[in-house]
């Protein structure tokens, strides 16, 4: 699954969309302000697993979101209700409607969320498949780990009563999640949407399983340097946890109320590549066109981009097939590259 948004002179045919607030929780820090700081500072998150044994695991080293405290936010009932991908999903929303100074209760049923996720609330998963061998099984275990529980939780937490959804396509899940509330706004469906994306895979049996993908770098010795993107000796990415969501709003409805406004979202384009369950094609063609799509969408050209925020996978085929899919062509290459490159 391809997925690309560009910043720019918005289609006229469509209602402007721009970013009113931001929230984040990640492994460099519980807020947008550490986060931002230690990643200027080029600092590291990836440290060898505390949330679990790594004896006999070959991949022992992770990004842990360790300054989170989901007790800030959710009460006990709620947090023996969710899995922690909801949890840092909901802080993230909440951070968002904050910096944005909106409330939702004043028209819930114009606003709406879409949060994304790869693989949705995996700790509670296997926790629920432990429960079956011996058939018991806590109740609240299968709503925690469906893929739309943060959605769900965001909203109904918020008082969300808009358009809700919640994209699980992997590695394009918060981008087409964002993709969506962009297009609701434009359309005339929502004036407001909180949208992104919340993952928790720090587990044995998400670490287990990209491990016997040979997905996960090994580097465990070296785990500042086991990240590297685009460099030749890549050997795979680096499990990690956090949630991110913005607050995209109408344009003329976030000036009526005086919103600070970050960006604009221009255009949006999505594909597949339709050629092999984990492997890219290497041609890139999937990305290629979400990239031309959105240029399209936004009436741009490529030369009217100055910054590609990649997906820098660190994994062998993926970055040499996104460095692939960031050349946008004129023409349809085939599967051999051959095609007349317009950079």
């Amino acid at each position: 699954m391809g997925s690309s948004r560009v910043s720019a002179q918005s289609n006229e045919l469509h209602r402007r969309v721009v970013i009113t607030g931001l929230g984040a929780v990640t492994p460099l820090g519980a807020d947008i302000e550490s986060t931002w700081t230690r990643l200027l500072a080029g600092e590291s998150s990836c440290a060898p697993i505390t949330a679990f044994a790594t004896d006999g695991h070959t991949v022992r080293i992770g990004c842990e979101a360790a300054d989170f405290e989901p007790e800030r936010w959710l009460d006990r009932r709620s947090l023996r209700r969710t899995d922690r991908f909801t949890q840092l999903a909901l802080a993230a929303a909440r951070m968002a409607e904050a910096d944005a100074a909106l409330d939702v209760a004043r028209e819930p049923d114009r606003v709406g969320a879409s949060i994304g996720t790869a693989q949705g609330g995996v700790e509670s998963l296997a926790q629920c498949c432990a429960g079956a061998a011996s058939a018991r099984i806590n109740p609240r275990l299968v709503t925690a780990f469906m893929p739309n529980m943060a959605a769900g939780w965001v909203s109904i937490e918020l008082g969300t009563r808009g358009p809700l959804g919640a994209p699980c396509t992997a590695c394009a899940a918060s981008a087409m999640a964002i993709g969506e509330g962009y297009d609701a706004i434009r359309l005339g469906r929502a004036d407001v949407m909180l949208c992104g994306g919340s993952e928790a895979g720090i587990t044995p049996l998400a670490v287990a399983g990209f491990a016997a993908m040979r997905a996960l770098s090994r580097r465990n010795d070296d785990p500042a340097g086991a990240s590297r993107p685009f460099d030749r000796g890549r050997d795979g990415f680096v499990m990690g946890e956090g949630a991110a969501v913005l607050v995209l709003e109408e344009r003329a409805h976030a000036q009526a109320r005086g919103a600070t406004i970050y960006a604009e979202l221009a255009g949006y384009g999505v594909s597949s590549d339709s050629f092999h369950m984990t492997e890219p094609d290497p041609v890139g063609l999937g990305q290629a066109r979400a990239v031309r799509a959105a240029l399209a969408d936004a009436k741009l050209d490529a030369s009217d981009v100055d910054y590609i925020n990649a997906h820098a996978s660190s994994t062998a085929l993926g970055d040499t097939t996104e460095t692939a899919g960031i050349v946008v062509t004129e023409e349809e290459p085939d599967r051999n590259g051959a095609t007349d490159t317009r950079v």
